[in-house]
């Protein structure tokens, strides 16, 4: 993975990304998910990286017994609790940690990530 002089992300070789996302789902690449953040104007940085690793873990962990949003925003808040917590998350994510990071990890956002009605985001 390197970066480049635009401040884009871009990775020239899947063995390193495979070994840097071991939990990433299927056809999920790097350069897809920093074209999204790009569009969405998001900073890509390290940080925003270790969210998306995240993410894509509990998934991993948690598939057997489904994702529950609060659950997953509740330990994301406590992994990066030395960095900010959910302060920090929504900083990176102003989208919403988990359903924008969904979106930039490869996977669904889980029921009630977003409710459009009341213009609350998770």
């Amino acid at each position: 993975m390197t970066k480049s002089s635009n401040d884009e992300w871009s990775t020239e070789d899947a063995p390193a990304q495979t070994s840097q996302f071991p939990n990433a789902p299927e056809g999920w690449s790097m350069d897809t998910a920093a074209t999204l953040a790009n569009q969405e104007e998001l900073r890509i940085d390290d940080g925003l990286w270790d969210v998306i690793k995240a993410i894509q873990e509990y998934f991993v962990r948690h598939e057997d017994r489904g994702i529950n949003v609060r659950e997953l925003l509740d330990a994301l808040d406590e992994k990066f609790h030395h960095a900010g917590g959910k302060r920090y998350l929504y900083r990176l994510l102003p989208g919403g940690p988990v359903a924008q990071g969904c979106r930039l990890a490869g996977l669904n956002p889980p029921a009630g990530s977003t409710d459009r009605g009341f213009g609350s985001v998770q």
